[in-house]
């Protein structure tokens, strides 16, 4: 019995080891350069293993398949081992290497971040409010149905804790497409750093495209039946499907109620090392999870570097920052009056040249050497020797 104690216990403390070296949060290049993707953006495959925003420097080494293989082999032996022990265990011997579960939060990589502290049968229910400096359209009509894309804020007066690259969920009153009321949940990744964009830790925003079909393969509105939604755009003379969610939080007002899940999500976390070079890929709303970075790493307080020089470089303008590394930026749109967030982008170059890039890819607008439609996936050839 005290063999197979101690046999466990090596057992997952090897595991513990091991799954440092097992990052989902951000795909790390051989040279240590972190490629965080928007979910549907392809990306590259995760090498070196970063350590996270709100977690624990991880061990550096590699994390291939023979890694992840033998993680996955030494978690179904801990899983038997546990199963075999847990019929006979005693009072008097116990292992006690697992993290210890709390409720409201998730241990990634040693440290804890919020998760899940209101679920869909108890949400949050909290406010809108008005952006800190945004309109709450951030797009132009570009005459497709679906062109407009909003920035809307929560207030959630410090419950509903965050870092960036997580989401939360969203509850509509419906009905949605099965006729359920409440509709289901929505998630969407966060746009605002963890202190939210007013930087007082009780606000989060997201940036939700409007989704509207016409004459498509499902509606919710017949012929005639279209009104004009907050942005004054309607379709009467065609059958139009008006996405559940989407356009519930695009019509929101000031003042109005929200149900709010989560939050939840550990795939997005930024990178740990203040040197890191972070390289991201989004296409459309798929800038949300990057702007919190962006915000973090360039705009808030909680970003900016301390001590004397930094403080002796904030009486010049020039105050320095944490984040020493190079955030590079490449954007996907349809028009250029799709592309969001433009302003702090520029902004960001001007006063951080040296860590901050950023290429925009404008398909329906420009084409590359080749004659091709300008994609994510066609822009950044032109950068092959200093990406790869």
């Amino acid at each position: 019995w005290l063999n197979l104690t101690f046999a466990l216990c090596l057992a997952w403390k090897i595991l513990e080891a091991m799954a440092q070296t097992v990052v989902g949060a951000a795909l790390l290049g051989a040279a240590g350069t972190a490629f965080l993707a928007s979910p549907g953006s392809p990306g590259p495959v995760s090498q070196t293993a970063p350590s996270l925003r709100g977690t624990a420097p991880g061990n550096p080494g590699s994390a291939g398949s023979a890694g992840v293989a033998g993680t996955a082999a030494l978690a179904s032996l801990a899983g038997v081992a546990m199963a075999a022990a847990a019929g006979r265990r005693s009072g008097a011997t116990s292992c006690n290497a697992a993290a210890v579960k709390k409720k409201g939060a998730k241990v990634v990589h040693g440290k804890e971040i919020p998760w899940n502290l209101f679920s869909p049968k108890a949400p949050y229910q909290g406010k809108v409010v008005e952006n800190d400096f945004h309109p709450q359209t951030l797009t132009e009509p570009t005459g497709d149905a679906n062109w407009e894309t909003t920035h809307v804020t929560f207030d959630h007066g410090g419950k509903v804790p965050y870092i960036e690259g997580q989401s939360i969920g969203v509850i509509a009153p419906g009905p949605d497409k099965k006729g359920e009321q409440p509709a289901k949940i929505r998630l969407y990744s966060i746009a605002s750093s963890a202190v939210g964009d007013d930087q007082t830790s009780k606000t989060v925003s997201l940036c939700v495209k409007r989704v509207v079909e016409l004459d498509g393969k499902f509606s919710n509105r017949a012929k005639g039946e279209d009104k004009p939604d907050k942005a004054g755009t309607a379709f009467p003379e065609n059958e139009v499907y008006r996405g559940v969610c989407s356009n519930h939080i695009c019509d929101m007002s000031p003042g109005d109620d929200v149900l709010i899940t989560g939050p939840t999500g550990a795939e997005m976390l930024l990178p740990e090392d203040p040197e890191a070079n972070i390289i991201m890929l989004a296409t459309g709303t798929g800038i949300a999870p990057m702007r919190s970075y962006l915000r973090l790493l360039f705009h808030d307080k909680a970003g900016a570097a301390s001590g004397l020089k930094a403080k002796v470089g904030g009486l010049f303008g020039k105050a320095p920052r944490k984040f020493k590394g190079l955030a590079w930026l490449f954007m996907g749109v349809p028009y250029s009056k799709s592309l969001l967030y433009d302003d702090e982008h520029k902004e960001y170059k001007e006063k951080f040249p040296d860590n901050f890039r950023y290429d925009y890819a404008v398909s329906r607008e420009q084409k590359n050497a080749e004659g091709q439609k300008m994609y994510i996936q066609t822009k950044m050839p032109e950068y092959a020797e200093e990406l790869w």
